[in-house]
């Protein structure tokens, strides 16, 4: 199983399989029987992964993670709920993950949708209408502020969501406060598959992200 990582461990160990992916040689750990058979009885991920639920955003894939490794909690546009709030505080307070990451990703049709919405006043049905509602004060605090070009609204969102989940959970808040855990964001680009930090909260300091 992982040993216990700080934050920043848990964040260096995350961004050098980002990197092993995007450069073409990942090396798929904890993907073998063995670690199956290890990781039967009980988990110990050093990561809770929080993320879109586009399908060109596997997390284990694009962070060249195995088994055991990532506790990923997805929704589209990464709307945060009380299930989501729920499932993250779970994997930091029962399994002791050092690590939360919000990702985002570019070309995202939630925050297009969002984007759209406010442009022609027309929203979607059914719970989609959620969604884009949840996703719409990001894109007017990112307009506000002057930031119309896409990669800035994103930017926006990802950063509004990292707040968001530390003003709503007193657990995660206090892991922070405590040095135990880090919150960090990540934009995640299609083209390169590269991970580029945009947030967080909880590190002492900041290492480059893929480039």
């Amino acid at each position: 199983m992982t040993e216990t990582q700080t934050p920043r461990d848990a964040f260096e160990l995350l961004m050098a399989g980002n990197q092993r992916f995007v450069s073409g040689t990942p090396e798929h750990p904890n993907q073998d029987a063995t670690r199956r058979t290890e990781t039967a009885p009980s988990q110990q991920p050093f990561a809770v992964l929080f993320g879109c639920s586009d399908s060109r955003l596997a997390a284990e894939i694009i962070f060249d993670r195995g088994l055991g490794d990532l506790f990923v909690v997805r929704t589209a546009g990464h709307v945060a709920g009380t299930e989501v709030l729920g499932s993250i505080e779970f994997g930091v307070s029962v399994l002791k993950a050092p690590l939360v990451v919000v990702l985002g990703h570019d070309s995202c049709g939630a925050v297009a949708a969002a984007c759209s919405a406010l442009e022609n006043g027309q929203t979607p049905g059914g719970f989609v209408r959620d969604v884009v509602e949840r996703v719409t004060p990001s894109v007017l605090a990112a307009r506000a502020a002057g930031r119309e070009a896409a990669e800035e609204i994103l930017a926006e969102h990802i950063e509004n969501t990292v707040d968001l989940l530390l003003e709503r959970s007193r657990t995660l808040a206090e892991a922070v406060a405590e040095g135990r855990l880090a919150v960090v964001g990540l934009s995640y680009r299609l083209a390169n598959g590269s991970a580029q930090l945009v947030a967080a909260r909880g590190l002492d300091a900041v290492v480059p992200a893929a480039s």
